[in-house]
């Protein structure tokens, strides 16, 4: 049975509509596992929303709406129309509202109990409702005299309840000894050793109950309590593909086929939940861990983190109206270093799209496009090699492989387009509207057509993970889909091979791939 490798972003908290932190997760995801299906793999990509908790109980009745109500209105109208837009591909959406959720997670949660990892409690302490998160006072920050949470910078509440709580600090040693024999399952290298430094400075035992508000999963053993948001959160990436299911049913057999997780992307200020708290939850069910917790940065606005509720968020569509959609993919992967605080400037995007979407990438389709029809009639000339182009293919290919497996988005989109930068260089120095003058020149000329072309077609499989539309157009201005057949199946093993765009393929202008921005007045 092969095994799918399968990637998880975390489950998006529906409180509010996505703002442009959301879309880079996502959109991440979304690169990442286009690249792996044309290496050839089977490929299972989840995402979804958080529905629960008592941040979304407040916001549903600030709004005079049923808490289902509400999350069923912004994950119909928002979230999902918002996933289609950016042309993310992912097999599965999970909500935690689910049936299909809901029942493996109490199903989980009694496994646990049953195995004497979980026990009666009383929980003292302060609450933040933005995070869903029990707090530790050193945590909390001072501003006008109130204790604050970093994060949001409003006060924490008090909470004193009567919960079941997890014994997290059993599986300490266990998850020091895990991430000292599995260095690559939390990365990058500056969350791991956030989340060793974490550890070693001792864990406490978790609240993973609510008894002062109903909006949750019921814990099964105790009506009077809902399961703390983010144990409900977390079993997501499990319950999804069948966990708790029997090993013979249709569930059970994907969870087999699926689990453990290859990577889960999450941003750093969820890092501690993802690498502490879910490992030790499946080590206590006797399950495989994750083998990878990749911990992004931060994308800023104005110096901060972007945030609705400090209005820096911005709407992945006020960017994707003015840019395009592939164009927002492109940007994001390639200006910041995924694991990094990056800030997001429009000018910055403006410059990228003209001089490397435009100019370099957009311009050259044009240019190739428009002397294989003024100087063959449209009709892709015979099989040529240039061992320099086909020496920086393959270097091009090898580097981008490396690169995105191990999440350098940027690294490997810049390997891609530094071989675009030394494909223009090509034609700029054979010139052949020089060549074409002269009746001699034309088997010349022709080479130079075709290798422009073939490279071509080795960049629209390249970028295709990243810029999924754009390169559709170009495979399709190629002559490649009749011929080499859908895009999506070319493997990137392949792509170095030289000569696989055929004589007598007919090449077609299109519109401009990156048209010039509108600029206002």
């Amino acid at each position: 049975m092969t095994k799918s490798f399968y990637l998880t972003t975390p489950i998006y908290y529906v409180n509010d509509a996505p703002h442009i932190g959301h879309a880079y997760t996502t959109v991440a995801g979304d690169v990442l596992t286009r690249w792996h299906r044309q290496k050839g793999e089977e490929v299972w990509f989840l995402t979804g929303t958080d529905e629960h908790g008592q941040k979304i109980m407040r916001v549903a009745q600030e709004n005079n709406v049923d808490p289902q109500a509400w999350v069923d209105r912004l994950v119909r109208d928002s979230w999902k129309p918002n996933w289609e837009n950016l042309n993310i591909a992912n097999d599965d959406f999970i909500r935690t509202t689910e049936k299909r959720h809901t029942e493996r997670v109490q199903k989980f949660l009694q496994s646990l109990k049953d195995s004497g990892h979980i026990y009666a409690g009383k929980y003292e302490g302060p609450y933040c409702v933005g995070c869903e998160e029990f707090k530790l006072p050193a945590e909390l920050i001072e501003i006008n005299g109130e204790k604050c949470c970093p994060t949001h910078g409003k006060p924490v509440e008090l909470v004193n309840e009567n919960n079941w709580f997890f014994k997290l600090s059993a599986f300490t040693e266990k998850l020091l000894e895990h991430y000292r024999l599995n260095p690559d399952a939390c990365q990058p290298e500056s969350a791991r050793n956030e989340v060793v430094s974490f550890l070693e400075g001792g864990v406490s035992d978790l609240s993973i109950s609510r008894s002062t508000f109903d909006w949750g999963v019921q814990v099964p053993w105790d009506s009077d309590q809902v399961v703390y948001v983010w144990f409900d959160a977390l079993l997501n990436y499990a319950t999804a593909v069948g966990l708790t299911d029997s090993p013979d049913s249709e569930g059970g057999k994907k969870f087999a086929r699926t689990w453990p997780a290859d990577v889960h992307l999450v941003g750093k200020d969820i890092l501690r939940f993802h690498a502490v708290i879910w490992p030790a939850m499946l080590m206590a069910a006797g399950l495989d861990v994750p083998r990878k917790v990749f911990a992004h940065g931060w994308l800023l606005v104005g110096g901060e983190k972007m945030s609705k509720s400090k209005l820096t968020g911005i709407a992945p569509k006020e960017i994707t109206d003015h840019f395009g959609v592939d164009a927002f993919r492109y940007y994001f992967l390639r200006a910041i270093p995924f694991g990094s605080d990056g800030s997001f400037s429009w000018e910055d995007m403006s410059a990228r799209y003209t001089s490397e979407l435009a100019n370099d990438f957009g311009n050259l389709a044009s240019r190739s496009a428009a002397m294989i029809e003024k100087y063959c009639g449209g009709v892709l000339p015979a099989l040529s090699h240039d061992s320099d182009l086909q020496t920086a293919l393959h270097n091009a290919v090898s580097k981008a492989d490396s690169a995105i497996c191990a999440l350098d988005f940027q690294g490997g989109i810049v390997a891609i387009m530094d071989f675009c930068k030394k494909v223009n260089g090509y034609v700029t120095e054979k010139e052949p509207w020089i060549l074409a003058k002269e009746a001699s020149n034309q088997r010349e000329l022709e080479g130079v057509l075709y290798n422009t072309a073939e490279s071509l077609r080795a960049l629209a499989v390249l970028l295709h993970p990243v810029m999924p539309a754009t390169c559709e157009i170009l495979w399709q201005s190629l002559g490649a889909h009749e011929k080499l057949g859908e895009l999506s199946a070319q493997k990137i093993s392949d792509v170095a091979t030289w000569g696989q765009l055929p004589e007598g393929a007919k090449i077609s202008r299109t519109p401009v791939l990156f048209p010039r921005l509108e600029t206002s007045a």
